[in-house]
C-alpha cells in the first residue's frame, strides 16, 4: 500500500466516523481521533512532496502496523477501554465528537475493496473546529510551513449505519447536485411561466370597471437637498456671496445647466431669475438684481467633478448602488392587482428643477417645486393598507376609484398639468387598452371606404362649414395629420395639427416638379418637430384650399369654421370611437401590413428580412413624420462600422485566394484529403460573405434611419399582431424585432397570434 493512499485511506476512515458518531452517538461512545478542518484540495504533486520525509514513513508504518493489529483482533475492545475514561473527561469540551468505531471492510493490498463516498462538508457552515491545544494528530505532526496544508478530497460513498443494523448507501451529493441542476432550471423557468398572467384568456370587466383590488406602497420622494461644501463659492459682481439654503438650491439647478443652450434663451433666463428671487432672503433680493453678474462656475465645475466621479465609480460603488436601486425597485416599484404583481412604471416622484420644455417654449427656465406628500392624492382600494407617508407628513387625500387606472396623482406648477403614476407597459390595463387601439382601427377598416365616399361627396357641399370638414378629414386620412387642438396663448409653444393651421402654414402650387395640384405644408407639429411635405393632391381640394384662403391674413386659421370639437363629433356619427388617432393608426398598421408584403423575398436570409422589416417601418415613420435629429455618435459609429467591413473584405479576398489555391492542389492530388480542404476552404468563403452582407446590411439600415425614430410607430401606431405574424410566416426570430420590455408589452399579441394573421 503507497504512502499516498494510506493516508487518503485513514483520512476517509476518520472522516467515515466522525459523521457516523454524530448520527449514532448513544450507540457508540468510543476512541476519538481530533483533527483539523481540510476545507480545500492541494496540488497532487503537493501532497506527494510533503508525504516524501522520513518521518512520514515512520508514522505510515506504525498506522500499517495498528491497522494489521486491528484486522487481525477482529475488534479493537482494547483500544476503546484505553481512552473511554478519558472521552468521558473531555466530551463536555468538545464542540466535534470523533467518530465511534464501525465494522470495516476488510482491505486489499491497494485499498478499499470498493471505494466508500464520504459527503462533501459545507466550508464553515455550522463547523465549529476545536481549541488547536486539544486536536491530536490523525497520522503525523506536520512541520510549521505544511499549516495550511489541505488533503485532496476523493468522491467517496459514505456508508451509514441504519438502526436495524442494515448498512445503507446514501446517494452522492455532488452527482445529485449536477442532475438537480437542469431540472432546477426547468422548475424555475415553468415557475416564471406560471407565473405571467395571460389576462387575454379571462373574462374581462364591466365597462368602466378597471380593478377590483389595487394595494400599492406610494411614491417615492426626491431627496432632501445637500448644500453645497464650503470651498463651493457663489460670487456676485465680483464677489463670494453666501446664499441661504433655498436659494442656493435653486442656483445650482442653474449651474447644472450653464453649458446648455438653454441658459443662453433670454425667455429662460428671464423666467429662472423671476422665479429665483421669489426663493429669495430680503438681503439677497436687494443685493442680486441682475442674473448677469452671477458667477455659477464653481458650482459648474463642482457638479462636472460629481459626474465624473459618478463615471470613474469602481465595480463595488456600481454594484452598491444597484443593489440598492433593486431594494428600492422590489418595494416600491410593484403593486398588487386584483391578486396579481403588477409592476408600476413610475413610482418615483420627479425632483425639483428647471423647466425646459419642447421648442420655444414661454415658460421654460421657470422652477418646478418640490413635490411633497401634502400634494399627493392616493388610489387604493378600500380593503387595502393605505400606503404611509413620510414621518410627519400626511396625504393630501385618499380615494377609492377604481374607474381609473392611475396609482398616485398631483397637480405640477408650471402648467396646472395632472400628473399620474401608472402601471407598466406590460401592465393588464395598458396591454388591454393597446389591444382595443387595435381592434378599434381594424373595425375602421371594414367602413373605411363607405368614410372616404362620404368626405368627397362633402367637398361639393353648399355649406362652408361642410366642406371645410371635408377637407380637414381627407388630410387626417391621406397625411396621417394629428387633429391639433385649441391652446391659450402664452400657455403652451406654438404648435399647430390639422384643424389648428394657419394660411402660412401651406402654399398652394398648380404644378410642381413635374406634378399637379401640390400642396406644400410647412409647419411646427408636436413637440415642435417641424412637418414638411409637398403632397400632390385632388384637384377639387385643391380648389377648396384657394377658396379657403381667400381674403386671409398669412395668420388667419385655414379652417375657420372648424375646430377638434366639431370634428370629433362628426367622426363619432361616423363610428363609435372613430377619432383621428383611429385613423393614424389605422393607416400606419395597414400600411406597414402593405409594405411587408411588398418587400419581403422569401429566399432572403434573416439579416436581408429584418432590413425589409426596418423599411416598411421606415415608411410608416415618414406617414406618421416621427423624426428624429441624427445621434451625436452617428458619424463616428458609421465610421467604426465601416472599418469592419472593410476588414472583412480583406478577409473574404484572402479566404478567395486560399480557396482557389486548394481547388489547384485538388486538380494535381485527386484525393480525398485535397478534397476536404477544398471543402473546408468553401464553407469558410460563404461564412465571410454572409458577415459581410450581414454589415453592409447594417449600414444601410443605420444610414437610412439616421433621422427617422422607428419607435415610436412601432411601440404605438403598428398592430403588433401584424410583426407577430409576419415573424412566424418568415422564421425571424422575435426578438430580432422586439427587445426584452416591448416582448413583455406586447405578450398578448404574441401568445395570441399565427402567422395568417391579417389586420
Amino acid at each position: 500500500m503507497s504512502g499516498d493512499h494510506l493516508h487518503n485511506d485513514s483520512q476517509i476512515e476518520a472522516d467515515f466516523r466522525l459523521n457516523d458518531s454524530h448520527k449514532h452517538k448513544d450507540k457508540h461512545k468510543d476512541r476519538e481521533h481530533r483533527h483539523k478542518e481540510h476545507k480545500k484540495d492541494k496540488d497532487k504533486d503537493r501532497e506527494k512532496s510533503k508525504h516524501s520525509n522520513s518521518e512520514h514513513k515512520d508514522s505510515e508504518k506504525k498506522h500499517k502496523e495498528k491497522e494489521k493489529t486491528k484486522h487481525k483482533d477482529g475488534s479493537s475492545d482494547k483500544h476503546k477501554d484505553k481512552h473511554k475514561d478519558r472521552d468521558k473527561e473531555k466530551r463536555k469540551e468538545e464542540k466535534i465528537r470523533a467518530a465511534g468505531d464501525a465494522k470495516i471492510k476488510k482491505e486489499k493490498e491497494n485499498g478499499f475493496s470498493s471505494p466508500p463516498r464520504i459527503k462533501d462538508e459545507p466550508e464553515d457552515d455550522g463547523y465549529f473546529a476545536p481549541p488547536k491545544e486539544d486536536i491530536k494528530p490523525l497520522k503525523r505532526p506536520r512541520d510549521e510551513d505544511d499549516a495550511d496544508y489541505k488533503p485532496k478530497k476523493i468522491k467517496t460513498e459514505d456508508i451509514k449505519k441504519e438502526k436495524d443494523g442494515k448498512l445503507k448507501k446514501p446517494k452522492n451529493k455532488d452527482k445529485d447536485k449536477k442532475v438537480a441542476e437542469p431540472d432546477n432550471k426547468k422548475k424555475k423557468a415553468k415557475k416564471e411561466e406560471e407565473q405571467k398572467w395571460k389576462w387575454w384568456e379571462e373574462e374581462r370587466y364591466p365597462e368602466g370597471i378597471k380593478w377590483k383590488f389595487l394595494e400599492h406602497k406610494g411614491p417615492v420622494f426626491a431627496p432632501p437637498y445637500e448644500p453645497l461644501p464650503e470651498g463651493v463659492k457663489f460670487y456676485y459682481d465680483g464677489k463670494v456671496m453666501k446664499l441661504s439654503p433655498k436659494a442656493e438650491e435653486v442656483a445650482t439647478f442653474f449651474a447644472k445647466m450653464l453649458d446648455h443652450e438653454y441658459t443662453t434663451k433670454e425667455i429662460f433666463r428671464k423666467n429662472f431669475f423671476k422665479d429665483w428671487r421669489k426663493e429669495m432672503t430680503n438681503d439677497e433680493k436687494n443685493t442680486i438684481t441682475n442674473l448677469s453678474k452671477c458667477d455659477f462656475t464653481q458650482m459648474s465645475q463642482y457638479f462636472k467633478a460629481q459626474s465624473e466621479a459618478r463615471k470613474q465609480m469602481s465595480k463595488e460603488e456600481k454594484l452598491k448602488i444597484k443593489e440598492e436601486n433593486e431594494k428600492l425597485l422590489k418595494e416600491y416599484g410593484f403593486c398588487v392587482m386584483d391578486n396579481h404583481r403588477e409592476r408600476i412604471a413610475n413610482f418615483k416622484i420627479e425632483p425639483p428643477g428647471l423647466f425646459r420644455g419642447r421648442g420655444n417654449h414661454p415658460k421654460m427656465g421657470m422652477l418646478k417645486r418640490r413635490i411633497m406628500p401634502e400634494d399627493i392624492i392616493i388610489n387604493c382600494s378600500k380593503d387595502a393598507k393605505v400606503p404611509s407617508p413620510p414621518p410627519g407628513h400626511k396625504w393630501k387625500e385618499v380615494r377609492h376609484d377604481n374607474k381609473v387606472t392611475w396609482l398616485v396623482s398631483w397637480t405640477e406648477n408650471i402648467q396646472g398639468s395632472i400628473k399620474y403614476i401608472m402601471l407598466n407597459p406590460s401592465s393588464r390595463i395598458k396591454g388591454e387598452k393597446d389591444w382595443q387601439k387595435y381592434e378599434t382601427a381594424r373595425r375602421l377598416k371594414k367602413c373605411v371606404d363607405k368614410i372616404r365616399n362620404q368626405y368627397r361627396e362633402d367637398w361639393k357641399s353648399k355649406e362652408m362649414k361642410v366642406r371645410q370638414r371635408a377637407v380637414a378629414l381627407y388630410f387626417i386620412d391621406k397625411l396621417a395629420l394629428r387633429a391639433g387642438n385649441e391652446k391659450e396663448e402664452g400657455e403652451t409653444a406654438d404648435t399647430v395639427g390639422c384643424c389648428s393651421l394657419r394660411v402660412e402654414h401651406i402654399n398652394l402650387h398648380p404644378e410642381l416638379d413635374g406634378q399637379e395640384y401640390v400642396v406644400e405644408f410647412d409647419f411646427p407639429g408636436k413637440d415642435s418637430i417641424r412637418y414638411y411635405n409637398k403632397v400632390p393632391v385632388e384637384k377639387r381640394v385643391f380648389k377648396n384650399l384657394q377658396l379657403f384662403m381667400e381674403n386671409k391674413q398669412p395668420e388667419d386659421d385655414l379652417f375657420d369654421r372648424l375646430n377638434t370639437g366639431i370634428l370629433n363629433k362628426h367622426l363619432q356619427d361616423l363610428m363609435e370611437g372613430l377619432t383621428a388617432k383611429v385613423f393614424r393608426t389605422y393607416n400606419a398598421s395597414i400600411t406597414l401590413q402593405q409594405q411587408l408584403k411588398e418587400l419581403t423575398a422569401p429566399d432572403e436570409n434573416v439579416p436581408a428580412k429584418i432590413l425589409s422589416y426596418n423599411r416598411a417601418n421606415r415608411a410608416v415613420a415618414i406617414l406618421c413624420n416621427h423624426q428624429r435629429a441624427p445621434p451625436k455618435t452617428f458619424e463616428k459609429s458609421m465610421m467604426n462600422l465601416q472599418s469592419k467591413i472593410d476588414a472583412k473584405k480583406d478577409q473574404l479576398a484572402d479566404a478567395r485566394k486560399d480557396l482557389k489555391s486548394a481547388k489547384a492542389d485538388a486538380k494535381v492530388m485527386k484525393d480525398a484529403k485535397t478534397k476536404k480542404v477544398v471543402e473546408s476552404k468553401k464553407k469558410a468563403v460563404q461564412r465571410l460573405e454572409e458577415q459581410l452582407m450581414k454589415l453592409e446590411v447594417q449600414a444601410t439600415d443605420r444610414e437610412e434611419n439616421k433621422q427617422i425614430a422607428l419607435g415610436t410607430s412601432k411601440l404605438n401606431y403598428l398592430d403588433p399582431r401584424i410583426t407577430v405574424a409576419w415573424c412566424k410566416k418568415w422564421g425571424v426570430p422575435i426578438e430580432k424585432i422586439y427587445n426584452k420590455t416591448q416582448r413583455e408589452k406586447f405578450a398578448w399579441a404574441i401568445d395570441m397570434t399565427d402567422e395568417d394573421y391579417e389586420f
